[in-house]
């Protein structure tokens, strides 16, 4: 197999695997599609992709990190959650991971209501009551992040079609 051929086929790889980690927080997704991207820009002799669209690539990369840490943040505020609710939707998305779809979409909600309830030390029906709703917020929070991201990788991918093939 050419090498060249071998770095494309590494780049797409990236790339695919980047978005699937848009959604899923254990992989680095931006960054991965930046990767990608960045290779593939290096096999070809950067001869098709201009250095200004490899520089506003990787701003938009550094972006996506800042709203990853943003979005949380600004749902678990939004309802007053706790760091131990914050650091338990991060937690809970990870252990997720292990229990599927249904794992990722519940996990970071349980965590939030568990580091939320370890905050408050206690499980009568109010403080029950108000870790739901902070776990649904933080919850909330890491979707809002998700869906801008997705949409940030895309608008990458277009930019770096964009450059291509023009």
């Amino acid at each position: 197999m050419d090498p060249k051929t071998l770095y494309y086929l590494i780049a797409i790889a990236c790339i695919l695997i980047g978005l699937v980690g848009t959604v899923l927080p254990a992989l680095p997704g931006l960054p991965l599609v930046f990767v990608g991207m960045l290779l593939a820009a290096w096999a070809d002799g950067f001869s098709n992709v201009p250095a200004w669209v490899l520089v506003l690539l990787g701003v938009l990369t550094v972006l996506s990190l800042a709203i990853d840490v943003w979005a949380t943040a600004l749902g678990a505020k939004r309802v007053g959650a706790s760091r131990k609710a914050v650091i338990g939707a991060m937690l809970g998305t990870l252990g997720g991971l292990l229990f599927g779809p249904l794992g990722l979409l519940l996990g970071p909600f349980a965590g939030a209501l568990a580091g939320e309830l370890l905050h408050r030390r206690s499980l009568d029906k109010t403080h029950l009551g108000e870790a739901a709703k902070i776990g649904l917020g933080t919850w909330l929070g890491i979707l809002f992040g998700s869906v801008l991201k997705l949409g940030l990788a895309f608008a990458m991918l277009g930019l770096f079609a964009l450059a291509w093939w023009l």
